[in-house]
């Protein structure tokens, strides 16, 4: 079954874990990336940058449609205050995850829904704790030696080959994929983005 959408809605990011997300709770979602800069500000901390960038991210898209409704988004992975991007090489990528290994860290994500037309800028972020388990020195080698970790936060993701790093999650699953779903689909309730149109089924009883 869809949702109806009051309009279009529109996703500010490339990533197709985000799409897939939305796609499965029957949104019909266009995907318009934007590029802005993502260098963390000095003091920053990880939930002032996750929702500094999923708004600069959906207010880029809502310039250029502003009869949309838009939705920016961004995930980090954090462990020891330091922000852990996506490795650009195998060492990068060995030294982020030697240092999750047998830890627990934290993964923020931040959304915005904009809607300019309706004046409507809403953001929030949500947080979620991730443990893994001890990675072995021929784990790590067989993994970075792969195409899984380079295009990902931290260097894994929790629903690809990496997921059998992760030993337990507290807090929201769907945040860790890169899309909090329990708070976002709030969020665009409350502002009357979608709603949930009654069922079409015939029950047996």
């Amino acid at each position: 079954m869809h949702l109806a959408v009051s309009g279009r809605l529109i996703l500010a990011s490339a990533s197709p874990r985000r799409s897939e997300l939305l796609k499965l709770m029957g949104l019909a979602v266009e995907v318009l990336p934007s590029c802005i800069d993502e260098t963390p500000l000095p003091g920053e901390t990880p939930r002032e940058h996750v929702l500094r960038l999923a708004e600069l991210k959906a207010l880029a898209v809502a310039a250029q449609q502003p009869d949309a409704w838009v939705l920016g988004a961004d995930t980090i992975v954090t462990i020891d205050g330091q922000i852990l991007g996506k490795p650009g090489s195998v060492a990068e990528a060995k030294e982020m995850l030697d240092k999750l290994s047998g830890r627990e860290h934290e993964v923020f994500t931040g959304f915005c829904i904009v809607c300019r037309d309706k004046g409507i800028v809403l953001r929030d972020a949500v947080g979620s704790a991730v443990l893994f388990r001890e990675i072995t020195d021929d784990e790590l080698e067989w993994y970075a030696g792969s195409p899984e970790p380079y295009d990902k936060a931290g260097g894994y993701a929790v629903q690809g080959i990496g997921g059998f790093f992760v030993r337990e999650i507290r807090g929201s699953h769907s945040n860790v994929v890169g899309l909090p779903l329990c708070e976002v689909i709030d969020a665009l309730k409350r502002v009357r983005a979608i709603r949930f149109p009654g069922g079409g089924h015939d029950h047996c009883r």
